[in-house]
């Protein structure tokens, strides 16, 4: 095992890191800007390294002030959390190359599903079932892009190969609008990811969003944790998760578990990945992977059992799963709200200094944040600064502790996201269950102040 792991990340999930390192007896050192010099997991480090000013391309994207920070420290592994480098497979090759284990997958793992032509293609020989679409990425002929329209159908979806984060897509209706949108995002992604290449997707109309946890290690073993229903969403940006997803039966989820599984094998992947899926009438539909650990990491952690954190750690140092599928036990529902630094109703940004911070408590509930009475919130980052996660024996239960947890949660000195998701808590059809990827945002396009 290592005796000593380099973070490169900030934010809850820099904490949540740390954790894991101490509860494992390993030494972390933490990486940070100028604009987090007074971050909680700055004091608790064992070792912490400055890496530039505030602005994410001078610190956190900063590839050779990282790693000149594990060299001086003599960290062993470096640990890329989720965002910046996470699936950056630069990074993680010269991670690797610099003498460090990437605590994540092979640097031609993080290739083959970063770019989403390439890992659709990849889903398909593995027998992953896909969004009907074009056959790789679209050429410049004109002709061949109308006619590959009409064979799959409108409305189709253009999207960046490169892209992710729910950027570089675009929605088309008719066939006078195909050229414009395929031309207007062939420069979009070109500019924003380096790679111009799009292709073109069936457009569900009321999918959901669902998504398979899996961990595999070097040795070809690989399990999946349940699901995840991640389709509350505002543009494109999960905001309430869930786990086990309301109302689907779990013979599809073995069957499509089973699939990422083997897809896993089939590839050599190691480490925490998360299959995506659009879910409609009954079908599963591969989207993306994510090759790195998932915000909404804590509601499978919560019923599995399983320290997905740990187990990355672990299987990086070459170690085996420590269980096999049949081992792997769903037990009761967990929910989790993303708390954000923004106002609740016109969703701008709310950095500044947090004056009162009081955490709920009690049975089944859990908080994963950075933030402390008297922390100041910086404007240069992602407005996320915690997340609540409840569980519960039933789904009633989870969210009558969530609704407790949220009445509890006391935040002052800055908004946050806090009363829409008291709000959606009690909200009729998202208490039912079951509602689709759009249904957030129709609901705030009708919501009273």
């Amino acid at each position: 095992m290592f005796k000593k792991i380099l973070i490169a990340n900030r934010g809850e999930i820099a904490l949540r890191v740390q954790r894991a390192c101490r509860e494992m007896g390993i030494k972390a050192v933490m990486v940070y800007s100028e604009a987090d010099r007074d971050a909680k997991y700055v004091k608790l480090a064992d070792e912490a390294v400055c890496i530039g000013p505030a602005p994410s391309a001078q610190s956190y994207l900063n590839m050779p002030a990282i790693i000149s920070a594990a060299e001086v420290t003599d960290a062993e592994a470096i640990h890329p959390g989720y965002g910046f480098l996470s699936e950056n497979a630069d990074f993680a090759e010269r991670v690797e190359k610099s003498g460090f284990k990437f605590i994540g997958p092979t640097p031609e793992s993080i290739r083959l599903m970063g770019d989403k032509v390439s890992a659709k293609q990849a889903m398909i020989r593995a027998g992953v079932p896909c969004v009907p679409g074009s056959d790789g990425a679209l050429p410049a002929d004109p002709v061949v892009i109308k006619r590959t329209a009409k064979a799959i159908g409108y409305p189709v979806i253009i999207k960046a190969a490169g892209g992710g984060g729910g950027r570089g897509m675009r929605v088309v209706h008719t066939e006078a609008a195909l050229l414009h949108a395929v031309q207007t995002t062939k420069a979009e992604a070109g500019a924003a990811f380096g790679n111009p290449e799009v292709y073109m997707e069936k457009f569900l109309q009321n999918p959901r969003h669902i998504e398979i946890q899996i961990l595999a290690d070097q040795h070809r073993n690989a399990v999946y944790l349940g699901e995840r229903d991640c389709s509350m969403q505002r543009r494109h940006q999960k905001v309430i998760e869930e786990a086990p997803a309301p109302g689907i039966p779990r013979r599809l989820i073995e069957k499509i578990g089973e699939r990422c599984a083997a897809a896993c094998k089939k590839i050599g992947y190691r480490g925490a990945g998360t299959f995506e899926f659009l879910y409609e009438n009954g079908e599963f539909y591969f989207i993306e992977m994510n090759t790195r650990v998932q915000v909404e990491h804590p509601v499978t952690e919560w019923i599995t059992g399983i320290d997905i954190v740990r187990t990355q750690i672990a299987v990086a140092a070459g170690e085996k799963l420590p269980f096999t599928q049949r081992q792997i036990e769903l037990r009761g529902h967990a929910i989790e709200c993303r708390i954000n630094a923004e106002d609740p109703y016109k969703f701008t940004p709310s950095p500044g200094r947090v004056t009162t911070w009081h955490a709920p408590g009690g049975p089944g509930v859990r908080v994963d944040s950075h933030v402390y009475a008297n922390y100041f919130v910086p404007p240069n980052y992602d407005s996320m600064v915690g997340k609540i996660i409840v569980h519960g024996d039933t789904r009633e239960q989870a969210l009558a502790r969530m609704s407790t947890a949220l009445s509890e949660t006391v935040v002052e000195g800055i908004q946050t996201n806090i009363p829409l998701h008291r709000e959606l808590m009690v909200d009729a059809s998202f208490v039912a269950g079951g509602t689709n990827i759009h249904y957030l945002e129709e609901w705030l396009s009708k919501r009273v102040r």
